[in-house]
């Protein structure tokens, strides 16, 4: 089968290989079946086993939807009674978190911080000694709307320092980059199959301390569909999922699976450096400015400031660039225009370099002069 590919630099879904594509064409099953439960149970496993987590002290819980529906589990299952939320806000997926929050009216401290600088951990000790009833401290590995990476690593040991727990959204860095649960003191992360897997949108997954998730069992239940331990016990005592599972979606997932250890942790994160590499050269080639100072991105998104040029218009940069085969994404940050280019997926450096070259002929098609131009009082990093 010939399948036309499409070079996805948007954060996520992301290009995946046409052997996972196909791992979808199977005889049709029904989700109750003891084979298809067995194919769940040895997935949960693989999720642990990613996070080089100990099978023994860490579960895999897995949920239909994107991975927003993670971070609602997360937020509404693992609040006991009394107690209270810190959110580290620096960012577009933070800020989501921030409104999970009030829409479920849990108790919670919103901490803002810059979006586009190092985190400061002296003032998240600070609210964490200030405030006794924090159980909870909620932060985003990598911010996909700037590529921001914030150090999830201290920002736990500062929580377990204050007996809390560490939920970390690992959305967009899950198989991506390197991750230890225990040795960077996470307590629960999460992802979904369409980011660093590279599989098909609607399955997601959270891994977490067993022991904590059974704890929750006794927490206040804010969510019918999306309680951690509900779920949790439905594969424990019955090895699957309790409402209808993306079938389709898991046999894919087994597949990228497969091809993640296939391709070996290490040798796909040096890979996805290649391609941020490629990108970040790409754009100095054409006179771009990232808002972000290098020294504090994931490696995984380059969020970019549109130039100072009158004939600069995304739309028709995008759609030039669509019709050829790569997708580019508009940016996320509040009052300044930005755009985004990321490294997730089934691609390397090669067409990247296939990317800059019909993106530097859409600039031309637009004229837009090369090297870009900035203001000197455009504020990028």
């Amino acid at each position: 089968m010939e399948i036309k590919r499409n070079i996805l630099l948007n954060p996520g879904p992301a290009t995946t290989t046409d052997t996972v594509k196909l791992a979808q064409l199977v005889p049709d099953i029904c989700p109750r079946e003891k084979e298809f439960a067995d194919i769940l149970i040895q997935m949960r496993h693989d999720l642990v086993d990613i996070v080089h987590g100990n099978r023994d002290e860490y579960s895999a819980v897995l949920f239909c939807g994107s991975g927003t529906i993670c971070m609602d589990v997360c937020l509404n299952s693992l609040l006991p009674k009394g107690k209270k939320i810190l959110v580290i806000n620096n960012g577009t997926y933070s800020a989501r978190a921030v409104e999970m929050c009030d829409y479920y009216d849990l108790p919670h401290i919103n901490a803002q911080f810059p979006v586009d600088s190092e985190l400061d951990l002296s003032a998240v000790e600070r609210f964490l000694a200030d405030n006794d009833d924090i159980y909870m401290v909620y932060s985003t590995h990598n911010e996909t709307g700037t590529g921001l990476l914030n150090p999830v690593r201290e920002i736990g040991a500062l929580a377990h320092k204050y007996n809390c727990i560490s939920v970390v959204d690992t959305i967009s860095t899950y198989a991506l980059l390197p991750i230890n649960i225990k040795d960077d003191n996470i307590d629960f992360c999460m992802s979904s199959a369409q980011k660093g897997l590279m599989a098909m949108s609607g399955l997601s997954f959270i891994v977490g301390k067993t022991e904590i998730i059974e704890a929750s069992k006794d927490f206040p239940k804010r969510s019918y569909y999306c309680n951690l331990h509900r779920q949790y016990e439905h594969f424990k005592n019955h090895g699957e999922m309790h409402f209808t599972p993306p079938v389709q979606t898991v046999y894919a997932t087994v597949q990228a699976v497969r091809e993640y250890f296939a391709e070996g942790e290490i040798k796909k994160f040096e890979r996805h450096m290649r391609v941020q590499e490629a990108i970040r050269q790409g754009l100095a080639g054409l006179g771009f400015r990232e808002v972000i100072k290098r020294q504090y991105q994931s490696g995984l998104v380059s969020a970019i400031a549109y130039p100072d040029d009158e004939n600069w218009n995304f739309e028709k940069i995008h759609d030039y660039c669509y019709e050829r085969g790569f997708t580019i994404y508009p940016g996320k940050i509040s009052g300044k225009g930005t755009f985004r280019l990321c490294s997730l997926g089934a691609i390397d450096e090669s067409d990247i370099k296939n990317f800059f070259a019909v993106f530097e002929q859409a600039l031309v098609h637009c004229n837009i002069s090369t090297p870009v131009k900035y203001k000197e009082s455009t504020t990028c990093r």
